[in-house]
């Protein structure tokens, strides 16, 4: 019997001091944090849509506290109460956040879209993608499965007629629609633009045409129009400064195709 009591004797001589080593460790290695860390944490959304540029909310509160250039309004999710939060726990005046939405740069519905074949697979843009881009004539169009409404935390985005749609009163502008969409439709502009072209097609015009009617058709109409000279062409496709844009309207009138439309806000200055 004595052999039991002298492995149980070892096992717990062993088991004090590995507890009061680590005992020591902890002291000794000991990392202190910010309390404002969790802090800041529990004011942002937790979204983790990276909008502000960093990994999620956790590495934007991290920074905030880590590097004073880091600007305290990057969260447009969050929307002007959590910049509120933000400047109250860092004890600074933050200014304010520019309200941001999503666009969709296609308008190629259902009406407007040809087809190439008639796709059977699975019902997602990532999938579909690969197989010759889609059952879309148009490789460049929308593909209309909802990658980006199944990853919408707001639901702000909805599939009609085969085409993604905004509902501007509900987006974020989290930008996680931006990285779900496979053709890259997607972006993340300030409400403040009065007008966007919704075709991403660098094809040809009368390629363009074949495929889709609401497609650019880079016929310069709107260039032309345009006296801010706020309008060109690049890559087949028109392209306009919003430094120079002054809002007129002019080339949504005279687009053969409508492609270009009016901001989802216009009252906005």
């Amino acid at each position: 019997m004595s052999f039991i009591y002298t492995a149980v004797f070892s096992v717990t001589t062993i088991g004090v001091i590995c507890a009061a080593v680590l005992c020591i460790a902890s002291k000794l290695m000991h990392v202190k944090t910010d309390e404002r860390v969790a802090k800041l944490e529990e004011a942002l959304p937790g979204v983790n849509c990276g909008a502000c540029g960093y990994p999620g909310c956790s590495g934007y509160a991290s920074a905030l506290l880590s590097d004073k250039s880091v600007s305290a309004n990057l969260c447009s999710p969050g929307g002007a109460d959590v910049l509120a939060k933000i400047s109250s726990i860092l004890g600074v005046d933050a200014g304010s956040i520019e309200k941001k939405t999503a666009i969709v740069k296609c308008s190629g519905d259902c009406d407007a879209q040809r087809k190439k074949m008639e796709y059977k697979g699975i019902q997602s843009c990532a999938a579909a993608k690969p197989l010759f881009g889609g059952e879309s004539a148009c490789a460049f169009g929308c593909l209309g499965y909802g990658d980006c409404q199944k990853v919408c935390p707001s639901e702000a985005i909805c599939i009609e007629s085969n085409l993604a749609r905004i509902i501007p009163h509900l987006c974020t502008g989290c930008g996680l629609c931006v990285k779900a969409c496979p053709n890259k439709l997607i972006s993340v502009e300030s409400v403040k633009i009065p007008v966007f072209v919704a075709c991403k097609n660098i094809e040809k015009g009368a390629v363009t045409r074949k495929k889709c009617d609401s497609g650019c058709i880079a016929c310069g109409k709107c260039v032309r129009e345009c006296t801010a000279g706020a309008i060109t062409l690049a890559d087949n496709i028109a392209v306009i400064d919003y430094a120079k844009c002054t809002a007129c309207g002019k080339c949504t009138e005279v687009c053969i195709t409508k492609c270009i439309h009016k901001s989802y806000f216009p009252a906005v200055s």
